[in-house]
């Protein structure tokens, strides 16, 4: 899977509306075939800051996003929000869905 995470630093007359801001592109995006997740959270640190950790299924599915009306249109609609150029990892895992944290498991979960 293409896994993604992403920092994005919203102005502060924004802030507190970033989820309603991006509500389109990100209800458009988690239903795209081959998105497996697109989870906004805000800094408890950094009340501007918000990370998008998100995850698509292959190279194919994360070329569809890039290429997507959705993405196009975020692309024009989202930067007059954010206070600079989002900051991004990458990676390509072998595995599609999350680990469990063995180094915390929870007794009779496993």
């Amino acid at each position: 899977m293409i896994f993604i995470t992403a920092k994005f630093r919203v102005r502060p007359e924004h802030a507190d509306r970033w989820p309603e801001i991006t509500a389109d592109f990100t209800r458009a995006t988690r239903a795209e075939p081959g998105c497996l997740w697109f989870d906004w959270s805000r800094s408890v640190e950094d009340p501007l800051e918000y990370v998008l950790v998100e995850a698509f299924r292959d190279d194919a599915a994360g070329g569809a996003h890039v290429q997507s009306a959705h993405f196009k249109a975020a692309q024009q609609t989202l930067p007059p929000h954010l206070v600079e150029t989002p900051r991004i990892v990458n990676l390509t895992v072998p595995q599609d869905d999350w680990s469990l944290l063995g180094e915390m498991s929870v007794p009779g979960q496993e």
